[in-house]
């Protein structure tokens, strides 16, 4: 019971791999081509698992965020361009969390995407405000009720559905068809391995363990921390992967589904209101859960960085403008989701090349240095992850994508 007392930062950061860009891009894959890319979430979150445990790591044994190795290491100018990247990709971040929201308010109540933006904006105020007063545990047990509800929201439709068992395991053949799914493999990417969830795992380990130094405590905590990890990301997985199943299942064919509102009005007809209902209050958890843990990220990622700490609530307020923008100009939503995300894929090796550097470091891990294996599938994964953003790139320069 001691043990899994020590759980539940990995959940905190597991919320970012199921939040509103996940939705949009998951369903529709599922909506236009079927189970063919259940593969991408499968590689996507047997990478997630091993970068997660890597940045966690890295918070026990030097006692010390990414960010703030980062901020170390870099020189002004260079700490400076990193920083610029990283609040872009925070940006990004945010805007798929409140138009998530927003999407889920209007579908629940019918409220205005504007309004629903602003009072996703303002709950995820209350939120964070719990983190501040109550410290991080409490903090952690809301996050992991929202999770909850997620986890329920997303897969209570697959009870209503008939999910063909060919075809689920003829999508984990890793193929593509077409350009389009390169696109669409980029944004299921960049929303499974969450760039700001690897800054920002690394200051929930060390916050709630402290740094263990070298010995038993530290390798029990590490035994501790591949569990949480593992428990986190196989439910955030099976979410992700029940998306998209539910998307191949009843949505295939379906006009409109390559949005979410056309994905929850699908879901209505063919499954009933019941079960709409339940994928509209999982779809608003996700975007109250997972903007209030972006925002939290860009604070360490701020701090870390430039060595500025601004109180959290101002910078939710800067953060909300450019989603509220993208709302009250009327682009349509459930793309700006997708793009947001392919944002996040061309970010992730800003944050990923440096975790497995200094993970591999001699000099600042000890004897916990990553083991060979281990360096090598961490590489494997920036590699990966890079070569699909590089085919991403020609193909849109091309005009291709």
């Amino acid at each position: 019971m001691r043990s899994v007392a020590l759980l539940g930062p990995a959940f905190v950061a597991a919320i970012a791999y199921v939040d509103p860009g996940n939705v949009a891009a998951n369903l529709t894959a599922g909506a236009k081509y079927g189970y063919l890319l259940i593969w991408v979430l499968v590689v996507a979150n047997a990478m997630a698992v091993l970068i997660q445990y890597l940045s966690a790591k890295l918070g026990l044994v030097t006692g010390r965020s990414l960010p703030e190795m980062l901020g170390r290491r870099l020189r002004p100018t260079s700490r400076r361009a990193f920083w610029v990247q990283a609040e872009v990709m925070a940006a990004a971040t945010d805007l798929a969390e409140v138009i998530g929201g927003a999407i889920a308010l209007h579908l629940l109540f019918g409220l205005p995407l504007l309004l629903g933006g602003l009072i996703t904006g303002v709950v995820s105020m209350v939120i964070l405000s719990i983190q501040s007063r109550r410290g991080q545990r409490t903090f952690e047990f809301v996050v992991l009720g929202l999770l909850a509800i997620v986890t329920i929201g997303f897969l209570a439709g697959l009870a209503f559905t008939d999910v063909s068992g060919p075809d689920t395991v003829a999508g984990l053949v890793p193929r593509f068809q077409g350009t389009e799914t390169v696109l669409l493999a980029a944004s299921m990417l960049g929303a499974t391995v969450m760039p700001h969830a690897i800054y920002l795992h690394s200051a929930l380990a060390r916050d709630r363990h402290g740094a263990a130094g070298h010995g038993p405590r530290l390798r029990r905590l590490l035994r501790i921390t591949r569990w949480d990890v593992t428990g986190a990301l196989v439910v955030a997985g099976s979410v992700n992967i029940g998306m998209l199943l539910l998307a191949a299942s009843a949505l295939r064919g379906v006009p409109g589904t390559d949005t979410i509102e056309g994905a929850h009005a699908a879901i209505q007809a063919a499954l009933g209101p019941g079960v709409a209902i339940v994928f509209g209050i999982g779809l608003l958890a996700s975007g109250l859960a997972s903007t209030s843990v972006g925002c939290a990220a860009g604070s360490e990622i701020m701090h870390g960085l430039l060595h500025v700490r601004i109180p959290v609530f101002a910078r939710r307020v800067v953060t909300l403008i450019p989603a509220l923008i993208v709302l009250g100009i009327g682009i349509d939503p459930t793309l700006a989701l997708v793009v947001s995300q392919v944002v996040l894929s061309l970010c992730i090796p800003f944050a990923l090349i440096p975790l497995v550097r200094i993970t591999a470091d001699t000099d600042v891990m000890g004897p916990e240095t990553n083991a060979r294996p281990t360096t090598v599938a961490a590489w494997a994964c920036a590699g990966l992850i890079i070569a699909l953003n590089v085919a991403l790139l020609w193909l849109t320069a091309t005009g291709a994508a």
